[in-house]
């Protein structure tokens, strides 16, 4: 089967050799789309109560300041989500996102069976990176629906939150690699 490429105008592209038009509000993509918006909303809410958590078990000056920043970059996701559900025509509003849940879960658990060191450290940058490679792939995906379903002002937020999330997990493995791994390394049992 050949692949067709989507040549996209202004208002339509072709699927299959037929137009389709990209404005489709009541399509299938659209409603996977504003479920999915309400799942990572969830997820960004969740996450604003569980980073401080997470900066207040860290040791590493560099970790409290990558995770600090990285909260207020989620306050300002929240923000841009709820310009998103704007453009479609919705009022913001949430459903439970187990994946996120799952996560947050784990890095509690994590949290609660170590001392603050380096070993908690490299702990927190773990859980902090499933915790961005979650929302890499979420934000990765909207932005591909927005795209397809022709909502310019979405896509481009939707790319800016993902930039943050790519930069965020950088930062981490930055940390990581420079300095925390090392120390827990060193450091006894």
């Amino acid at each position: 089967m050949q692949m067709k490429s989507r040549k996209q105008s202004d208002k339509y592209f072709k699927f299959n050799g037929n137009p389709v038009d990209k404005g489709m509000h009541s399509s299938q993509l659209m409603e996977l789309f504003e479920e999915q918006l309400k799942d990572i909303l969830w997820a960004e809410k969740a996450l604003i109560k569980a980073i401080p958590k997470m900066i207040s078990q860290a040791a590493s000056d560099d970790l409290i300041l990558i995770l600090t920043g990285h909260l207020k970059e989620t306050n300002e996701q929240v923000t841009r989500l709820a310009k998103v559900f704007k453009e479609i025509g919705k009022k913001p509003s949430t459903i439970k996102c187990d994946a996120m849940e799952g996560l947050i879960t784990e890095t509690s658990v994590l949290l609660e069976d170590c001392e603050k060191g380096p070993k908690c450290d490299a702990g927190i940058i773990s859980a902090a990176q499933k915790i961005e490679h979650y929302e890499i792939a979420t934000y990765g995906t909207l932005r591909e629906f927005a795209e397809t379903l022709g909502l310019k002002e979405a896509e481009k937020l939707l790319l800016e939150t993902l930039d943050e999330e790519k930069t965020a997990d950088q930062k981490l493995t930055d940390i990581a690699v420079d300095v925390v791994n090392m120390g827990a390394a060193v450091k006894q049992a």
